[in-house]
């Protein structure tokens, strides 16, 4: 048994260097500045630095410029032309603010490049915190090594709507393993004395409309939702800031909302850090300020006015804004810089190991790629087979998602001048090429057909031994697509391919679930995401055999559009971006329908089977469960178990535990899993600890967490549908304040021995 203690022991020691690591690197402060006195705390630190600010440098602090040169916009000097910039205090020995997209890698300079991580899907199809751990740190470095400071990372909005164009970024549909994920990403990522923030908070869920739809949800279900995956990841990762989202909640922007902002976020859930607008969602001053906002991001270029200027200053001489909520705003930003080292540690030019950095992207894409059929052991393939490689421009590299997050590779993009070229491209491919790495570990023929011409693709495909077909679906920021189809000719390109050859491979690259009307045709289907800096060569790797495939959905994989809670997406675009919006964009999205009911739990309540359940992946060998053991002990809900590869191959599973609460109307959650990696013939025995916070629902009438009274149900499950261990456990009523709820574990998996 394999259960990665190395990497476990470095993730932990790593983990207490990001929460309060920085000391040994600074020097105390002097007498003129005891702020820079490492000694003392944060809050000491930020409060010392703010009795010495004037008022114009407080106002300097709550806002920040934008970093770059796009649409006619003059760099303000000192930035470095990216997402935003605010000047150094010189006199105060305060560096500037530098702010870097996103959270898959350093997106700016563009013409600079970084190492792109995969989608945020593949890191949560990982299942595995170490991983997004290492990720989150990979590109905190490169954007430290970059001289920025903050970055605009940890996406963990829920996949509410298979077709939203940012599904890429954020970590799937289920709050426990969101919020576990992102937080992770986010503490590694802090690790390089860098501020990340926490987005969008919240509901920002789908990209048509997003300046002005209101996203409608009773305050419950949004406390079991999505906002409980904003919760663990802030428990998890300690963000230095919240970026509040362009939508509406329940008609009241997020950026101006109170209850968001003030009830949940900082009093309830004790947030100590500052909250950021996303680039142009302040749409007032006094009201957002007196909300919560901190900062706003950007004014000049993406709001109507910079309100965080003139006008807020006007509501505080008025009266309608006390100055202690400058002083809060401005503390608050600062506390951030001090807790992570960005002010101890300032970020600076210095030179990166992309070959190293590539290899961490290529571990992510390598745990996270689902095998969502091998009929017949298609897979993995041997070296003497000859190939057909066939499509996605696989000859060149693989691809990226669009918008402010897009990262491209400091060899440039592998496949340049592809529409649309402009917001929210350029559509990226990083140089990493599944054909080379496949030519690579061939001994057979191997050849190559771009797919545009199919009856050639097709011909191609019958002279080969196997024909591997790679099909695309570019998704991006700021668009949605009305429909799960793939673009273009892709659909009947594999139809043919699959009708030439019987032992037809499928490797997707795309933002999440797709129409497969041809899957009974093909032999095999990989889930590779957008693969990240070395796709190509992880891919390879998986389809060889060389890495177990180990990934598992983190999401539910429809049939089509109807098993969904909203069929359609009024105003939605086509992926090709060359049509026009399907009808008037909607105002009002009704989050009611599912509430908190979210991906499997909505298919559980609606009694649907879904194409691939939550959880779902194969692997290249089989395990089994035995020993069921659910107890409570020491007030925990733990289940033990025995897991046994049975297969003839080394392998990772990841037992997955669900619980169903008491009463007429619960459906089952995920509460926690394990990784195990074992040998053939190998068994672990495994014991997972459930949340707390999957526990309990937040009652409508008290406003408090309930645990109810009554039985348990705990399933031990290899997705939400399939189970192999199933008991009861009986827990007593209980309650918890709003601002006190359950606290999670932070060891969710322990081994205690093989049998």
């Amino acid at each position: 048994m394999a259960l990665h203690k190395t990497r476990i022991a470095s993730f932990i020691g790593m983990a207490l260097l990001a929460f309060g690591g920085t000391c040994a690197a600074a020097t105390a402060g002097s007498d003129a500045r005891p702020w820079m006195n490492p000694r003392l705390s944060p809050d000491q630190r930020a409060e010392l630095v703010l009795k010495a600010m004037t008022q114009d440098e407080k106002f300097r602090l709550i806002r920040v410029d934008f970093g770059d040169t796009e649409n006619g916009h003059v760099m303000a000097p000192g930035a470095l032309g990216s997402a935003g910039y605010g000047p150094a205090i010189a006199r105060l020995g305060l560096p500037g603010i530098q702010e870097s997209d996103a959270g898959l890698g350093v997106a700016k300079p563009l013409k600079l490049g970084a190492t792109a991580l995969p989608s945020g899907l593949a890191t949560a199809a990982s299942f595995d915190p170490t991983v997004a751990y290492a990720g989150g740190a990979m590109i905190g470095s490169e954007a430290h090594r970059r001289g920025f400071n903050v970055m605009l990372a940890g996406g963990v909005d829920l996949v509410r709507d298979p077709r939203n164009g940012r599904n890429f970024e954020y970590a799937g549909e289920d709050p426990l393993l969101a919020g576990q994920i992102a937080g992770n990403a986010i503490a590694g990522i802090q690790s390089q004395h860098l501020v990340s923030t926490i987005k969008h908070y919240a509901f920002n869920d789908l990209e048509t409309n997003r300046n002005a739809v209101s996203a409608n949800i009773d305050k419950a279900s949004a406390r079991e939702s999505d906002l409980l995956a904003f919760e663990i990841a802030i428990a998890a990762g300690h963000p230095g800031s919240v970026m509040c989202s362009y939508n509406r909640v329940n008609a009241v922007y997020a950026c101006e909302n109170d209850w968001l902002l003030n009830d949940v976020l900082k009093r309830d859930w004790h947030y100590p850090g500052f909250v950021m607008s996303d680039w142009g969602a302040v749409h007032s001053a006094a009201k957002s300020a007196l909300a919560g906002l901190d900062q706003e991001s950007a004014g000049e270029t993406f709001d109507k006015e910079v309100y965080f200027d003139k006008p807020l200053r006007a509501a505080v001489t008025s009266g309608e804004v006390p100055q202690s909520r400058i002083d809060d705003m401005a503390r608050r930003i600062l506390r951030s810089l001090f807790a992570t080292g960005a002010i101890d540690h300032p970020a600076k030019q210095a030179a990166i190991d992309f070959g190293a950095d590539r290899k961490v992207a290529q571990r992510a894409e390598e745990a996270g790629a689902v095998l969502l059929r091998n009929q017949d052991a298609l897979l993995p393939l041997s070296a003497a087979q000859s190939v057909a490689v066939i499509g996605a421009h696989a000859d060149k590299g693989v691809l990226t998602g669009g918008g402010s997050s897009a990262v491209q590779s400091p060899q440039g993009n592998a496949v340049p001048g592809l529409a649309p070229t402009d917001w929210p491209g350029p559509r990226i491919y990083q140089p990493s090429a599944p054909l080379a790495a496949i030519q690579q570990r061939a001994r057979g023929t191997v050849s190559y057909a771009s797919g545009d011409d199919i009856a050639a693709a097709a011909k191609l495909a019958a002279q080969a031994k196997v024909a591997v077909v790679f099909v695309e679906q570019w998704a991006a920021e700021s668009v949605d697509t009305p429909h799960l189809t793939l673009p273009g000719n892709q659909d009947a390109l594999v139809e043919a391919v699959a009708k030439a050859n019987p032992h037809t491979i499928v490797v997707l690259e795309n933002n999440g679930p797709v129409a497969m009307p041809w899957l009974a045709k093909v032999g095999a289907v990989l889930e590779a995401w957008y693969p990240g800096a070395a796709g190509g060569e992880a891919i390879a790797r998986l389809l060889y055999g060389e890495v177990d495939p180990s990934g598992r959905l983190p999401l539910t994989w429809p049939r089509d559009e109807s098993q969904l809670p909203r069929p359609k997406i009024p105003g939605a675009v086509l992926t090709s971006m060359g049509q026009p919006p399907q009808g008037q964009p909607a105002q009002d999205v009704d989050y009611n329908v599912e509430g908190a009911d979210v991906g499997y739990r909505w298919y559980q309540r609606k009694h649907l089977e879904p194409l691939f359940p939550f959880g779902y992946g194969l692997a290249y060998t089989h395990f089994d469960y035995s020993g069921f053991a659910p107890r409570v002990a020491n007030g925990k809900v733990t289940a033990s178990f025995t897991v046994t590869n049975r297969g003839t191959r080394a392998g990772v599973d990841v037992p997955q535990l669900y619980v169903t609460l008491p009463g007429p109307n619960e459906v089952r959650r995920l509460a926690g899993w394990c990784r195990v990696d074992l040998k053939p013939g190998q068994s672990a025995h495994l014991t997972v600890t459930a949340d707390p916070r999957l526990l309990v629902d937040f009652d409508r009438k008290s406003q408090h967490w309930q645990q109810p009274a009554g039985d348990y149900q705990l399933q031990l499950g290899h997705s939400a549908t399939s189970f192999q261990g199933d008991g009861k456990v009986a827990l007593p009523a209980a309650s918890w304040a709003a601002d006190a709820s359950p606290v999670g574990t932070a060891q969710p998996c322990v081994a205690s021995g093989a049998p």
